[in-house]
């Protein structure tokens, strides 16, 4: 076995149908007194639904989360936690607002207490990102970990079967780079592979009956598997694309995911071969990338970037963005072949 390094993530897990029922004692436990909720828009009214629990630990609410946490948006986040006094944060929802809450975490030192919503994986990583400019830079912070994480299936019981699907390859996105990433170890290849089975075994059944409680669980505890793998190693090519297909086009960030997965996978096929033999495993696929799309169309998903409204004209631009800083990669990182990936994944060419 070769050497390697592994650092265990610290964190509090509460896991089951019910779980939230435990908030307001996870806050104290947390010492929290004054807890900031953060929600986005349209998820406002149930999200206080949710933490009414919490009665007078509730300083208030900031309901303004969006996809890529916007840097205006941190920092108005982060003037109203100064202004109500909060001491902690509680974030319901998926990674847009999970990552707001990171995002405030990293100025303040407040911890936060996460209750996942989707299948992200956000809240068990020390990743945050803040987009700028129309660019989206990623940074690691250990302060940032949510120090609770509560993880209720039955909250996501209402998160519909395209949504549900698309945030499920997110999760199983983390977990495959986990597999090759520079600093991969045994520990995060066996949490990430068992993560892509969990995740790959129950998304078709949600997609099938959005109310099976059992393989939302499975569901969630791939997620977390995920987001574990991802917290514990570098990212790769993959998340690079996405983060600037993200960031700079405001392409939606599951279903981007979604749609460039098989191809980045593709493009690091050859120089991962171990991680690409656990992948298709996972999976119970004879080849990773196909099989990723494969079970990506059985999901009814989106297979073209195209049908995001990115522009073909675009793509050029976006693999020289992509190529400028590049993440580690097991393959060589060439502008001509993430070019040719971003046009397959534009186009929706199942990998040869």
């Amino acid at each position: 076995m070769k050497a390697f390094t592994y650092a265990a993530l610290p964190a509090r897990v509460v896991f089951g149908a019910g779980a939230v029922a435990q908030l307001a004692a996870e806050v104290e436990k947390l010492g929290g007194k004054r807890a900031l909720v953060l929600s986005t828009p349209g998820r406002a009214a149930s999200v206080k639904a949710i933490v009414a629990s919490l009665g007078a630990r509730c300083a208030g609410f900031y309901d303004k989360a969006v996809m890529h946490v916007p840097f205006e948006v941190a920092e108005d986040a982060r003037r109203v936690a100064r202004e109500l006094g909060a001491d902690c944060c509680v974030a319901v929802g998926g990674g847009s607002t999970i990552g707001l809450g990171k995002a405030i975490a990293a100025a303040s030192g407040l911890p936060v207490l996460a209750v996942p919503t989707t299948y992200s994986g956000s809240e068990m990583t020390p990743i945050y990102g803040l987009t700028e400019r129309g660019m989206k830079r990623t940074q690691r912070d250990a302060k940032v970990l949510p120090r609770t994480v509560i993880y209720d299936p039955q909250l996501t019981l209402g998160l519909p079967p395209g949504t549900s699907a698309a945030s499920g390859m997110n999760a199983i996105a983390h977990c495959v780079e986990a597999m090759y990433a520079q600093d991969a170890n045994p520990i995060v290849s066996l949490m990430a592979e068992e993560g892509i089975r969990a995740l790959a075994t129950s998304l078709p059944l949600i997609v099938t009956n959005p109310q099976d409680l059992e393989a939302r669980s499975d569901a969630l505890y791939g997620a977390w598997l995920a987001g574990v793998s991802l917290g514990a190693v570098g990212m790769a090519l993959h998340h690079k694309l996405c983060h600037t297909l993200g960031g700079t086009w405001n392409l939606p960030h599951a279903e981007t995911h979604a749609i460039v997965l098989p191809h980045a996978v593709r493009y690091n096929r050859d120089a991962a071969p171990e991680a690409m033999a656990r992948i298709a495993r996972a999976l119970g696929a004879k080849d990773a990338p196909t099989g990723l799309y494969d079970l990506e169309t059985r999901l009814g998903l989106k297979v073209k970037l195209a049908d995001l409204g990115m522009q073909e004209a675009d793509l050029e631009r976006a693999a020289g963005l992509a190529t400028q800083a590049p993440y580690p990669n097991p393959a060589p990182i060439e502008l001509a072949g993430v070019l040719a990936l971003l046009q397959n994944a534009y186009a929706g060419r199942r990998p040869s």
